[in-house]
Order: C-alpha cells, then sequence, then structure tokens
C-alpha cells in the first residue's frame, strides 16, 4: 500500500508539471494528488498496518515462548544453618571428647580438625547470590482463547481494510463536489461578465438616446443601477471563485495559492447523457440499488466484521473460565550451589512438566460475563440493522434526487431558449421603438436568471449522480 501511495504521489507531481504552463488540473490529477495528500487517507493507512501486525502478533500466541530470567542480590548478613554454639560444639569436638574419654586425647586435633571443616562446609556465604532462568511455556488447550482472539485480529485487520476503502471513497466525492463547484463558478463568471457587457452597452445606447431626446435621464439612471449591480454580482463571483480554489486546495493537499484552472466548462448546451460515462442510473429500479448498497457499502462490511468480532468476544469471556494446559520446560541455575553442599559455583538442572488449571468456584463471574458479551453483540446487530434502514432511505433519497435534477435540467434548459428568444425580440424591438427600456432590463435580467440556473442544474445532476453512486458503495477509486 505504501508503494500505491508512493506511485499515486508522483503521477500526481507528474500530472502537476504537464499542466504547470497553463495550470490546468484535470479532475482525475487533483483526485490523485488528493489521494496521496490526505492525512485522513494516511492515517486511515496507518490503522491497517497496526491492524495487520496486531494480528501477527496474535499468531504468535499458538508457539511456544521461551525467556530469560537474571538476578543478583547482596544481603548484609549470610544465612547460617548451625547455630554459634553448634559452631563452637564441632569446632572442638575432639577437645570435648577426650575429656571424656582420655583414650581420645592424641586424636583431639585430627577430631577438631573434622568438625571445623564439617563447619566450613555448612558454610552458606549468601551475602552474593546470583540466580538465572531459562523458560519455555507451550499452551495446549487455553479455552479457545487463543483462537478467538487470532479471529478477532483477523477481521479487525480486514475492517481497517473497509474503513481505508471508505475513507477514500469520501475523500474522492469531496474532491468531485468542490471541482465541480468550482467548474460551475467559472461558468457563472463567464455568465456575469456577459451581463455586464449586455447592460454596458445597453448603457452606451441609451446614452445616445438621451442625446437624441428619445429617452430620459431617468432611464438612464436606471441602467446605470444594473450595470453597478453587474459589477457588484462578478465581484462576489471571484470571491467565491477563489474560496472554491482554495477549498479544493486544501482538500488536494496543495499550496493555498497554488493557481488552478479547470479544464471542464458548463457553457455548451449538452445532453443528460454526456455528463458522465457511466449509465444514467435514474432509470434502475430502487430495490435492486438498494441491494447493491447492502453488498458494496463499506460501512456495512465494517459492521458484519465487528459482528463477528463481537460473537468471538463471547467465546473469549467463557475461554476465561474453562480448563487451561500448558506445557512448561526449562533450566534453573544458582550460585552458591546446593548440588554439592554449598558451593561458589554457578550449577543448575533443567525441568519438565504440565501445567493445569481448573476454575472451581467463581460465583457466577462467568455467567455474568458470558450474558454481557452476548447483550453487547446483540446491540451491536441491533445497529447494524439501523444502519441498513437508514441506508436504504438514503438510497432511495439520492435516486428521487437524481430523477428531479435531471427534470429540473431539462426545464432548466427550455428556459434558456426562451430567455435567449425573449433577450432577441426585445432588443429588437427597443431599436425598432416599441418596446420599452424596462422590457430590455426585464429580459436581459431574465436571461441571467435562466442561465444561473441552467448551470447550477448541470452541478445538481453531475453531483446528484456523484451521491447516488456514494449511497449503493460504487465511486470508482482507481485513480
Amino acid at each position: 500500500m505504501k508503494k500505491k501511495v508512493l506511485i499515486l504521489g508522483l503521477m500526481s507531481l507528474a500530472l502537476a508539471n504537464a499542466h504547470a504552463v497553463g495550470n490546468y488540473w484535470p479532475l482525475d490529477s487533483l483526485r490523485a494528488r488528493a489521494v496521496s495528500n490526505n492525512k485522513s487517507l494516511l492515517m486511515a493507512e496507518q490503522k491497517k498496518v497496526a491492524a495487520s501486525y496486531t494480528h501477527k502478533s496474535a499468531k504468535t500466541n499458538y508457539l511456544p515462548k521461551v525467556s530469560a530470567t537474571g538476578a543478583y542480590m547482596y544481603t548484609s548478613r549470610e544465612m547460617s544453618l548451625l547455630s554459634d554454639e553448634q559452631k563452637h560444639t564441632l569446632s572442638n569436638i575432639g577437645t570435648g571428647l577426650s575429656a571424656m574419654v582420655p583414650d581420645l586425647a592424641p586424636m583431639s586435633s585430627q577430631l577438631n580438625s573434622a568438625g571445623q571443616g564439617l563447619v566450613d562446609a555448612l558454610h552458606t556465604d549468601t551475602r552474593n547470590a546470583g540466580i538465572v532462568a531459562v523458560t519455555l511455556t507451550q499452551p495446549i488447550y487455553m479455552g479457545g482463547k487463543i483462537r478467538a482472539y487470532n479471529k478477532i485480529t483477523e477481521y479487525a485487520e480486514q475492517a481497517s481494510g473497509t474503513i481505508y476503502d471508505k475513507t477514500l471513497q469520501d475523500i474522492i466525492v469531496d474532491v468531485d463536489e468542490a471541482y465541480w463547484n468550482l467548474v460551475a463558478l467559472h461558468s457563472k463568471k463567464k455568465l456575469a461578465e456577459g451581463y455586464k457587457t449586455l447592460v454596458e452597452k445597453l448603457e452606451s445606447d441609451v446614452e445616445q438616446l438621451v442625446k437624441e431626446g428619445m429617452a430620459t435621464k431617468a432611464d438612464l439612471l436606471s441602467v446605470k443601477v444594473k450595470v453597478n449591480e453587474a459589477g457588484v454580482t462578478l465581484i462576489q463571483v471571484n470571491n467565491g471563485i477563489e474560496l472554491s480554489r482554495m477549498n479544493l486546495c486544501r482538500i488536494c493537499g496543495l499550496d493555498m495559492d497554488e493557481p488552478i484552472d479547470v479544464e471542464d466548462n458548463m457553457d455548451n448546451k449538452t445532453s443528460i447523457a454526456d455528463f458522465d460515462d457511466n449509465v444514467d442510473m435514474s432509470n434502475q429500479s430502487a430495490d435492486y440499488m438498494v441491494q447493491q448498497a447492502e453488498g458494496n457499502r463499506k460501512e456495512l462490511q465494517a459492521l458484519e466484521l465487528q459482528n463477528k468480532i463481537y460473537d468471538e468476544k463471547i467465546k473469549l469471556a467463557r475461554a476465561e473460565y474453562l480448563p487451561k494446559v500448558a506445557l512448561m520446560g526449562g533450566y534453573l541455575a544458582s550460585n552458591p550451589s546446593v548440588f554439592n553442599s554449598f558451593e561458589r559455583k554457578m550449577k543448575g538442572l533443567w525441568n519438565v512438566g504440565i501445567t493445569l488449571n481448573v476454575p472451581i468456584l467463581t460465583w457466577g463471574d462467568r455467567s455474568y460475563k458470558v450474558k454481557a458479551a452476548k447483550a453487547e453483540a446483540c446491540m451491536h446487530r441491533y445497529e447494524t440493522e439501523e444502519v441498513k434502514e437508514k441506508i436504504e432511505l438514503q438510497v432511495n433519497q439520492c435516486r428521487q434526487k437524481l430523477q428531479e435534477s435531471q427534470e429540473r435540467y431539462q426545464t432548466t434548459l427550455r428556459s434558456v431558449d426562451e430567455a435567449e428568444e425573449n433577450l432577441r425580440y426585445a432588443n429588437h424591438g427597443m431599436k425598432e421603438g416599441v418596446i420599452t427600456l424596462s422590457n430590455v432590463m426585464e429580459a436581459q435580467t431574465a436571461w441571467l436568471k435562466a442561465k444561473s440556473e441552467w448551470v447550477n442544474a448541470q452541478v445538481d445532476v453531475r453531483l446528484a449522480n456523484l451521491y447516488l453512486k456514494k449511497a449503493i458503495g460504487t465511486i470508482n477509486t482507481h485513480i
């Protein structure tokens, strides 16, 4: 995945260089930049990496664990197996025996030496003590705990992948939404400039009429007001373009001052079928779309995986109170050692065995925990059903919105034709002196309104189609 992100980043940079001369950015290159630079997507990628390593860690629980332990201790006093009186008696055992048995007097020194040797042999010298232990533990049966935890981490890894895909789809939707809004504003800028040109020409014509006495100064002032309004509208559109450009730069990870000129435009009268390469989805049945959504939506896939995780948590709760069997083995060495009296040598022994742990009395703790895990699993299934109902409603709403936007587009298309024809008649009638100035200004205003609504309708169709794809989970994430 890191390679994919790197490749996408290089592609985006290449596209940026390719369009640097004119600052034109096609939609695909903006998507690529957003995918390679978006922080939310990078965080989702790291969550996938973390979940993958957690799953690998869970698999190691099947394998034996080997650990080593070492310790050193210095004590102010040493342990003694003999009392001071016993040490004195043993050290002078020959003298004591010769007093009781005079015949042993010649051997008293040898007996004293033997007694002192015994005292020395029992000298522990534990003020400096060290121990080393190596332990091996191999689980044999843990009540199903290891398997349940392994399945939980596996499902969590899969869920992190679906969340990543959902984040990717959301980013593409954000880019498309910001892009088409910017395209619409550029088209509206052309409309505002065209409208300003119309009213300025009208102003010039009325000035001539005023000079010829065929119009009043009041008529001229009315036109000047329209010219000023056209200037204000153009300023507002330019400000909107600047804010939309900055928003698109933010989503794509570009500098806020990066100039962006869009490739697409909404100035030509195109049919709805030309908006997207995809088949018009408004003719598909709602039930079919709902089925698609239930199979494609990443949220539902993540919730289904969460349901499986909660099922495994029930098993995990049961495993806490089932018998546990493990194989134990190791090596233990100490200094001083006790295998040949007390020696200042590191000596040890190996061991092997089996441990069994069986819970006997838990006062219902096991039952309560299992029931709590079952309640959480049931609650999460209710949440999944609720999300399915909301998705079904969302799909139907988006489908109706697409149909509505298509009908509105057809209506605005007819309105534009009628407004252009009306403006042509008004201009011609004014020249002929059969139409008043107010009628011409009304025709110009109607023309601007019809064209603006037509541009908005185009954006609505594109975005409605985009939102419906998002609702049924068919957003194309291949950049």
